[in-house]
Order: C-alpha cells, then sequence, then structure tokens
C-alpha cells in the first residue's frame, strides 16, 4: 500500500458579486446585522445559465493545469456536491466530460458540507487500495440556487463556487502527504441541517449547530492531528468549513493551533458548502500563505450534522 499526497489546487467563483447592502435592498436586514453574526461582507452568485457541473469543471481544469496534467492523466474523479439537481449523468461524469477526460471513474459524494474532506479521504483510500493513481476530487456548489431569499436568517449566508484538488500516489520512498481521515456523524441531530421540498430549500437551526460546532468538534479536530502525528502547535495552518466566522473563529482557538494562518474565506465567500475548503485552501495557497510540505488541518462539518478531518502537506 502506498500513501497520496495533493500536488494542485484550483478555485473558482462566478463573476456577480451580492454584498450585504444588495441583501438589505432584499430582505429585512442590514450590513451591521450580517457582520456581527455571522462576518460576512460579499458573495458570489452563479447565474441560471452556470450550473454546477460548469463551476466544477473550471476549477478542476484549473487545478489540472497547476499541476500540469491533462485530463488524460486522471482516472479517478470525485465530486462532492448536496446541490446537483439532476440525478444522472451525475456531477463527475459531467465534469469529465466537460473537460474531455478518457475513462474515469466518476462518483459524487453528498455530504453536504462535509462533502469535500469525504471525498479526499475517498480518493486517498482508492489510491492507497491500488484501484486508482491520480484523482481529480471537487467540491462544488450552488447555494444560491436553494436558498429561501424571503429568510433573512439563511440567504444572508450562502455563496456559489467550486474548488479542486489533484491528488496523486506517492512514491514509495515518499511520506504520505494526506493523513488519517476521523470521519463521523451524529445522525440523531441531523435535521438541524435541511436541503429539502421541490423545488428544494436550504434551511438550518441555526443555534443548534453553533453550539454543537463550538462544543463538540474542538476535541475531534485535536483527535485528528494525533491520528496525522502533529500537534495543533505545529500546524501551518487550519481550514475549517467556511459556515460562519463566529464558529470558525472559537473553534480555531479552541484547537490550540497557536502558529497557524486560519482561513477567514468566509468574509468574502459566504458558506460555499462543499466548495468553502477547497477553495479556501487553493486561495492561501496562491497568495502564498502556506509553504510547501508545510502540515494543514482540513475540517469539513455541517449537514447530516456530520464531519471529516486530515492533516495533508500544503502542495
Amino acid at each position: 500500500m502506498t500513501g497520496s499526497r495533493v500536488v494542485a489546487l484550483g478555485h473558482y467563483q462566478p463573476a456577480k458579486v451580492l454584498t450585504n447592502g444588495d441583501l438589505a435592498a432584499m430582505v429585512d436586514t442590514s450590513d451591521e446585522w450580517i457582520t456581527s453574526r455571522v462576518g460576512i461582507r460579499t458573495r458570489h452568485v452563479a447565474g441560471p445559465d452556470e450550473p454546477v457541473d460548469e463551476l466544477a469543471a473550471h476549477a478542476g481544469a484549473k487545478a489540472l493545469a497547476s499541476a500540469g496534467l491533462t485530463p488524460a492523466d486522471v482516472d479517478l474523479v470525485l465530486v462532492a456536491t448536496s446541490t446537483a439537481i439532476n440525478r444522472s449523468p451525475n456531477m463527475a461524469a459531467r465534469v469529465a466530460a466537460r473537460l474531455g477526460m478518457t475513462s474515469p471513474a466518476v462518483m459524487d459524494l453528498n455530504v453536504v458540507c462535509s462533502g469535500f474532506t469525504h471525498a479526499l479521504a475517498t480518493a486517498d483510500h482508492a489510491i492507497r487500495a491500488g484501484s486508482a493513481t491520480r484523482a481529480l476530487v471537487i467540491g462544488a456548489d450552488k447555494m444560491a440556487e436553494i436558498a429561501d431569499w424571503t429568510d433573512r436568517t439563511t440567504c444572508v449566508l450562502v455563496g456559489d463556487g467550486a474548488g479542486a484538488a489533484v491528488v496523486e500516489a506517492c512514491a514509495e520512498s515518499e511520506e504520505p502527504g494526506i493523513g488519517p481521515v476521523l470521519w463521523g456523524s451524529v445522525p440523531e441531530m441531523g435535521h438541524a441541517v435541511r436541503i429539502e421540498g421541490t423545488p428544494p430549500r436550504f434551511a438550518q437551526e441555526g443555534q443548534s449547530v453553533y453550539r454543537w460546532a463550538t462544543t463538540q468538534l474542538p476535541p475531534i479536530a485535536r483527535r485528528v492531528c494525533e491520528r496525522a502525528g502533529v500537534t495543533p502547535e505545529e500546524l501551518a495552518a487550519v481550514v475549517l468549513h467556511q459556515a460562519n466566522l463566529r464558529i470558525i473563529e472559537p473553534v480555531a482557538q479552541k484547537i490550540g493551533a497557536v502558529n497557524a494562518v486560519i482561513a477567514r474565506d468566509v468574509v468574502d465567500s459566504g458558506n460555499t458548502s462543499a466548495a468553502s475548503i477547497p477553495m479556501a485552501l487553493s486561495k492561501l495557497v496562491e497568495r502564498g500563505e502556506i509553504e510547501s510540505g508545510a502540515p494543514v488541518l482540513l475540517f469539513g462539518f455541517g449537514g447530516n450534522l456530520s464531519y471529516a478531518g486530515q492533516v495533508i502537506r500544503c502542495p
């Protein structure tokens, strides 16, 4: 068995930007109300002619270009999304077709906000098992399409986008670049985050999610570090699901990552569900805020109340 590593990243957001001032003209809210409660100032919103697979394909193409690879070099495509309206072809197959891939395995994962870290672990497991050699792992969601734009408690949260990672097998002499995953859920609280109905609409019990995330997740995240053989103090960066700045900052503090860069992309992008972690990580790397090879904690949480995290080495 060989390990795997992330070799390149990419991200994509639609051009249209929705500010808090724009939202104040739509619902009973204000910039002060939004920033004080969730820390979000802007979010990108896709139009009706920008489907989820298009967002995903743009991010995937950018990651492949960064890795110096062609679509033919990939034998597994995993897309984490909870906003795929059509069932078949799935998002992974649509992305593969858009990118002109030859014969990859194509799978979608719907674990909502922790979808990308679940998908990254699945790619790592497939490579370790010998059933794949190089994977394109994408988190992509179009949350604006499922938002209730009359509900000021939820519509102010969401944004659209995609983030991607190229994952490949390590050489036998290399240390694995993706650490063991720690994942799980609290099924009896799964109703706290919902995407239900026809047409589907996003809803959540915000206070329940806040209490669960800020009290239950920090010790789980520390166990992720233990499994990877690093201490929180050794982390160069922490990339949590970009749900709410009032969740991100206290959770990061309780983890004890005192020397880490903390991803705060939620301020500019809103909650993009499965896209949030790879998009935030890609931006940090693009700006040169994390050194190559440095340990980074990725930790997703949210719908189902599910969670998944691993420590990776920065590409």
